[in-house]
């Protein structure tokens, strides 16, 4: 049950990263976000996904509390960049709509 669970949520990650890096790319943001959270993050997904693909990683088993450890650590970080993105995107339209004075 908890490869399975593991083994999808992995992906999903990773295609929720790789989204977040482009919706970044296109702001121009003080704090360059991509490198600073979301490729560290992604380097990670991408060498989970290795490893479960290994000989290794064919019954995670006793490892299960660490895998669900790494599922809250993703799970997080993508959740705070969401908030961040969202954030920023408030912040420049607002910046956009305001009257110059």
């Amino acid at each position: 049950m908890v490869d399975r669970v593991y083994k999808s949520n992995i992906p999903a990650f990773r295609k929720t990263l790789e989204k977040l890096r482009v919706e970044f790319s296109t702001l121009n943001l003080r704090t360059d976000w991509t490198k600073l959270r979301v490729e560290p993050l992604l380097r990670h997904v991408k060498e989970l996904e290795r490893q479960l693909k290994s000989q290794k990683a064919s019954r995670l088993g006793k490892g299960v509390k660490l895998l669900h450890s790494d599922l809250v650590y993703l799970r997080e970080n993508v959740k705070g960049l969401k908030e961040i993105l969202r954030s920023e995107k408030k912040t420049l339209q607002r910046r956009i709509t305001m009257p110059r004075k």
